[in-house]
C-alpha cells in the first residue's frame, strides 16, 4: 500500500492547483482503502511478482473517489469520513470538475498499461457504476422500491468496482479465466455485504465511527433494505411512517423510524442478507492456493460483516 500511495501521489499531481487542493483533500480522509487492497491480496495470491499491481490498485481508487465527489453533490452530503465534505468546503462545481479530473486522469493510467483486457473490465465497470448512481436516482424518494431493484442498484453501484478490483487482480498475475471470474465473485459478494452493513450502520451505527450523519439515507429518501423490508413486513402504521418519509426525506421522525425498523427485525434480516454473501464470498475462493494473502482475503469477508464504521 506504501507503494500504490507513491503511485496516488505522483499521478494526482495536474498544473492547475485546485485540482491538486481537491484531489489531496479527499485522497488524504484516508479510508479503509479496500478496493486496492483487493487488487494486491488477489495478485500476490497468484504470485505476481511485477509493479502493475501498484498502478492498478491506484486506478481504482481513482474510479472510486471520482464516484464519491460525485456522489456527495447529488446527495448533498456534508459529511464523510468524518470531514466535511470536499462539495461542502469547495462548491460543488469544483467537486464534479475534480472527479471528472479523477476519472480522465484514471483513463490515462489504465492506457499506460497497454493491455486491452484491463482496458475492458475498468471501462465496463465504469460504465455500471454510472448506470447503477442513475438508477439509485430513479429510486431516490420511491417507497416501492423492491428489494431485487435496491439490489441491481448496488450491485452495479458499489461492488462492480469491488468486482473489477478483484479481477485484475487475477489478470494481472496471469490467473485463468476461470480464476479471474471467481475473484470477480469473491468481489462482488464482498461489495455487495459491505453495502448491506452500511444501510444497517445507517440506522445502528455511530457518527463518530461511521464518519458520516447517521440517518443520511432516510434524510436523501434512499430506500435502503431495512426499510424495504418494514414496508413489507411492519404494521399498517409503520408502513405508512415509512411511506411518508422516503417520499419527503423527512428525517424529524427518524428515531419512530429507527424503532420500528428495530422492532421488526429488519436490521436483523439485513444482517443476514450480508452474511449471505459474505459466505458466498469466502465460497469464491476455494480454487485459490493457500497463502497469508487468501487467508487476509478470508478475514475481509468476516470484516464486511463485523466491522462497526
Amino acid at each position: 500500500m506504501d507503494a500504490v500511495n507513491g503511485v496516488i501521489r505522483q499521478r494526482l499531481h495536474s498544473e492547475v492547483a485546485l485540482v491538486n487542493q481537491i484531489a489531496e483533500y479527499i485522497i488524504s480522509a484516508g479510508g479503509k482503502r479496500i478496493r486496492p487492497v483487493l487488487v494486491l491480496l488477489v495478485a500476490n495470491a497468484y504470485k505476481y511478482d511485477g509493479a502493475a499491481h501498484h498502478e492498478l490498485a491506484a486506478v481504482v481508487e481513482f474510479i472510486h473517489t471520482a464516484t464519491l465527489l460525485h456522489d456527495d453533490v447529488v446527495d448533498e452530503s456534508s459529511l464523510r469520513r468524518g470531514r466535511a465534505t470536499a462539495n461542502a468546503l469547495f462548491g460543488n462545481a469544483a467537486s464534479v470538475l475534480v472527479g471528472d479530473f479523477l476519472y480522465s486522469r484514471s483513463f490515462q493510467m489504465m492506457v499506460s498499461l497497454n493491455n486491452m483486457r484491463v482496458m475492458q473490465i475498468l471501462s465496463d465497470a465504469t460504465n455500471v457504476i454510472a448506470e447503477g448512481e442513475v438508477l439509485q436516482l430513479l429510486n431516490m424518494h420511491d417507497p416501492d422500491v423492491s428489494e431485487e431493484a435496491y439490489l441491481k442498484v448496488i450491485r452495479s453501484k458499489t461492488a462492480k468496482l469491488f468486482e473489477a478490483a478483484a479481477e485484475l487482480g487475477a489478470l494481472v498475475a496471469g490467473a485463468n479465466d476461470g480464476l479471474i471470474a471467481a475473484a470477480g465473485e469473491y468481489g462482488r459478494s464482498l461489495g455487495t455485504a459491505f453495502q448491506l452493513i452500511d444501510d444497517v450502520l445507517d440506522y445502528a451505527g455511530d457518527a463518530t465511527e461511521i464518519g458520516k450523519n447517521v440517518g443520511d439515507d432516510l434524510r436523501e429518501g434512499k430506500p435502503t433494505l431495512p426499510l424495504i423490508y418494514l414496508m413489507e413486513h411492519g404494521t399498517e402504521e409503520q408502513r405508512q411512517l415509512v411511506r411518508s418519509c422516503i417520499e419527503t426525506g423527512d428525517e424529524q421522525h427518524f428515531d419512530a423510524v429507527l424503532s420500528a425498523i428495530t422492532a421488526s427485525g429488519a436490521l436483523d434480516y439485513t444482517r443476514r442478507a450480508a452474511e449471505v454473501q459474505a459466505d458466498r464470498a469466502t465460497a469464491a475462493l476455494a480454487g485459490m492456493p493457500e497463502s497469508r494473502y487468501k487467508d487476509s482475503l478470508l478475514q475481509l469477508a468476516r470484516f464486511a460483516v463485523d466491522r462497526t464504521h
